[in-house]
């Protein structure tokens, strides 16, 4: 008989299973700051047809801006997932030197 035909007892003293998300598992303060960011600088971007129709912005004004808008919100969102990755290698890093996780080597 295999591991597998028996069922795993209600205790959880079964099989290891390998937990889906990390000790750290969402994004931190930051990196959440840095997308909302990146989300107003791309809200800002979609109201510049208006502002240059209301006659607030020439259309080379518009041009500068729009260039502008997107690269800061392009950094902004490299900016956020950097710090997310690092978030979540940091914590990853913590488990591991604490000994927390499955405790099988697999790294997770």
């Amino acid at each position: 008989m295999t591991l597998h035909d028996h069922p795993a007892p209600a205790s959880g003293a079964g099989p290891a299973v390998h937990a889906q998300t990390p000790l750290g598992a969402g994004p931190p303060a930051r990196s959440k700051a840095a997308a909302a960011l990146a989300v107003l600088a791309c809200a800002a971007c979609c109201t510049l047809p208006l502002l240059t129709a209301g006659g607030l912005l020439t259309g080379a004004g518009a041009a500068l801006v729009e260039k502008a808008l997107l690269a800061v919100s392009g950094l902004l969102i490299a900016a956020a997932a950097l710090m997310w990755w690092l978030h979540g290698r940091r914590t990853a890093r913590q488990a591991a030197a604490s000994g927390a996780g499955c405790g099988s080597g697999c790294g997770c």
